[in-house]
Formats: C-alpha cells, structure tokens, sequence
C-alpha cells in the first residue's frame, strides 16, 4: 500500500479516536461494508501504517502525578556511547518518551512520577548514572493543555479535499440528516 485514499484516512482517522470500535462500526462510520473496511484495516496494518491498539491510562488515577521534561546532555556525543544511553533509556519505564533534539541538551525525555518526592529520587538514582550523562536539566508540567498521540492527517487528503479530524459527522451521520 503506497497510497491512502479518502477511505483509508477516513479508517485511521476513527481508529485514532476509538481503536476499540467493532468493524461493523468502523464501515459504517467510514461508509463501507464489512468485508471491504477488514480488509483495509489489514493492509494498513501490513503495511505499518497503523503500529498497534492501546488503552490511554489517565496517569493521574493510577497515581503518576508529576510529569517531567528533562533534557539529558550527554558527556560524548560518540555513536557507539549513545547507543548504550539509548539501551539504558529505552528500558526505563517511567520514561515514557524520549527525543534527540537540537540545540542545547541531546535527549529531552518525559518522565512520570508519583510526586516530587519520587522523582527527586529516581533523577539521583537512575537518571544521573545513566552511561555518559554530563548533566541534567528538568522542568515540570504545572498542567495539561492538550495530551493526545493523535496524529493530524489534513496533510494527507487527496484531491484538496483534506481530512479533519472530528469536525464534522461522519458518513451515516449525514445520510441521517439529509433524509
């Protein structure tokens, strides 16, 4: 699949919003049968453009609720180095993401924790003694905006027509109202 037409952005673009929807559901709501719809959700996942279904946990009801941006510059910016940093991040599960980024710093991570307390800990524990690690620089997130791992797709409408997430009924919604 090289190509994604109107269905295909139509089908990623409920999964993003609800990847528990049945595919009865999922055809309805992007005006395709049954068979056709399962058949388009396989060959997007073969071809990677959908990578998997997860729950979104609300981190604050399971007690995580600090969330810390830490930019993490490393001694030597050597490849064979950051290969092992990257490891050593990588299997770290309260760091729940994780970035080269330009500029200042060579990783920016978002870490979780119980409360400041927890994280002051962790920082001195494991983060500081990770391999090559120069220095530390931390900020916290006072509170949410927007957290969402929904990815926009307007960009990828064919035709000029462009594909905007939950602004407008979907398929059946406008065959309901027009009868």
């Amino acid at each position: 699949m090289e190509t994604l037409d109107k269905f295909d952005l139509a089908i990623l673009n409920e999964l993003q919003t609800d990847g528990r929807l049945s595919n009865a559901e999922l055809a309805t709501r992007v005006g395709l049968s049954a068979a056709p719809c399962w058949r388009r959700v396989r060959a997007l996942e073969e071809s990677g453009f959908i990578k998997g279904y997860r729950a979104e946990i609300d981190r604050h009801k399971i007690g995580l609720g600090v969330l810390a941006f830490v930019r993490l510059d490393a001694d030597r910016n050597a490849g064979d180095v950051l290969r092992g940093l990257e490891e050593a991040i990588r299997a770290i599960p309260e760091v729940v993401s994780c970035h080269y980024i330009s500029g200042t710093g060579t990783f920016e991570l978002q870490v979780v924790s119980r409360d400041l307390n927890s994280f002051s800990q962790f920082a001195r524990d494991v983060l500081i003694n990770l391999p090559n690690v120069k220095d530390l620089h931390t900020s916290f997130s006072l509170g949410e905006v927007k957290a969402s791992s929904a990815l926009p797709l307007g960009h990828l409408g064919a035709g000029g027509a462009v594909a905007t997430p939950n602004l407008s009924p979907g398929p059946a919604a406008r065959q309901t109202k027009a009868k």
